[in-house]
């Protein structure tokens, strides 16, 4: 009797204790809605690497990981529903995929200790880890984007943009709004013309916008858009005759979705990257071999290479590293989000960590600490070849003008520190 009496004190104790829990990657995804063709190919890359890690490594640290899905629709207010609705089970970081977002949820995941990428988009100060201690959005922030774009034209044209004429066109909305006052600087400092064309949600009729463009003529376009507006743009840009490599899209403007649709006349359309283009890298066999043969595949698995696709991977590979990050500092395979945050601040990215994931050369090597939670902002430039329908890198990923960037971010973010009585946390 005490023998069995022992087994079963053995067996509640057992049944007791918590199962090895899952590394959690909520996904705030939108396979719906009008900007869906974008949101699909990002949330598979996401998800698919996580599959991966699980099927060939057992996980990150021995620990299994898991996505949960909530369907936002690019809409704010669903998207902060869908934080509030997964926050309590055990989210390590969250990734909004859109700016609208992102701004929402910066007070509230900072108040529940949980940090929060923005790869690329988002609130551009957030770069200033002083201020937004549980924001990150390396390794380059629209700003980036804008000097990156910039200083690419300047090296086209002997170092000289005086006298040049350049649009922005953009989303109208926070998004779209962000790279304004970074182009205001830079055409002070570089002598051009700026021109705003603002093209409102969701982008369908732009037919104005580009008579308006057509009547100013300039040298160049920039373009911050999402969704439909970039292929409609890209489409009115052909129809005016604009010169396709004089159109430069920022990350979000240069998926195969945005220019698919207007055939050869998209040849030589220019997009900035932060990181790199196709599948010809080993971690996209690894992909093939574990999720999309083994019929894990989020989606159909035919996106694997696209730049969206390859954008939702780059993502995951980078939280599974702050998550490694994490385990080394805390000694802890199962790390909760607040560790998980110093993981994040504690990410070195080399070439040599990058080609032992599958990746080399994918994208700049870069390091994050407490006062910058942005990188190194080193933006790269590609362009279609409509005749092979891909994409090409088409210059190195450079460094962008700290001289502008830098003041305008400590400027901003002191502003949002001043108005939430915010004391500096570095």
């Amino acid at each position: 009797m005490k023998y069995k009496l022992g087994t079963l004190a053995v067996a509640a104790m057992m049944a007791a204790a918590p199962a090895m829990a899952d590394l959690v990657f909520p996904s705030l995804s939108y396979r719906t809605g009008p900007y869906a063709a974008g949101g699909i190919p990002f949330a598979d890359g996401y998800a698919d690497y996580f599959t991966m890690l699980n099927a060939r490594d057992g996980g990150i640290g021995g620990v299994m990981t898991s996505v949960p899905e909530c369907e936002t629709g690019y809409n704010t207010e669903k998207g902060v529903e869908c934080y509030e609705s997964l926050k309590g089970g055990g989210g390590l970081v969250y990734q909004p995929l859109s700016t609208g977002i992102t701004y929402q949820l910066i007070p509230k995941t900072t108040a529940d200790d949980i940090p929060m990428h923005t790869m690329g988009y988002g609130r551009t100060s957030a770069k200033n880890g002083d201020v937004f201690s549980h924001t990150f959005n390396y390794p380059a922030n629209y700003w980036d984007g804008a000097s990156g774009a910039i200083n690419y034209l300047l090296k086209e044209n002997g170092g000289d943009l005086k006298g040049k004429k350049i649009a922005l066109v953009y989303h109208n909305s926070a998004y779209g709004k962000e790279p304004i006052r970074t182009l205001q600087e830079l055409s002070e400092k570089h002598g051009f013309e700026f021109k705003e064309v603002p093209v409102d949600h969701p982008g369908q009729e732009q037919k104005s916008q580009w008579l308006q463009i057509r009547r100013d003529k300039p040298d160049y376009v920039i373009m911050y858009g999402w969704g439909v507006m970039n292929q409609v743009a890209v489409q009115e840009a052909a129809n005016i005759r604009f010169p396709m490599e004089n159109f430069i899209g920022i990350w979000w403007s240069g998926s195969e979705n945005d220019v698919l649709a207007a055939g050869d006349a998209a040849d030589g359309y220019k997009a900035l990257t932060f990181h790199g283009v196709g599948d010809d890298f080993p971690v996209f066999d690894d992909i093939q071999k574990y999720v999309v043969d083994a019929g894990k595949a989020a989606g159909a698995g035919d996106q694997i290479g696209t730049v969206l696709y390859n954008r939702g991977l780059y993502a995951a590979m980078l939280a599974a590293e702050a998550v490694k990050t994490a385990q080394e500092i805390h000694g802890v395979a199962e790390i909760n989000a607040a560790q998980m945050r110093d993981g994040m601040e504690a990410l070195s990215i080399t070439e040599e960590k990058m080609a032992a994931l599958g990746l080399p050369n994918f994208g700049p090597a870069f390091d994050v600490s407490c006062s910058n939670h942005g990188g190194d902002g080193l933006v790269g430039v590609t362009q279609w070849d409509a005749s092979t329908k891909t994409w090409s890198l088409i210059s190195d990923f450079s460094a962008t003008d700290v001289d502008v960037v830098g003041p305008l971010i400590a400027e901003d973010s002191a502003a949002y520190a001043a108005e939430n009585k915010i004391e500096p946390q570095c």
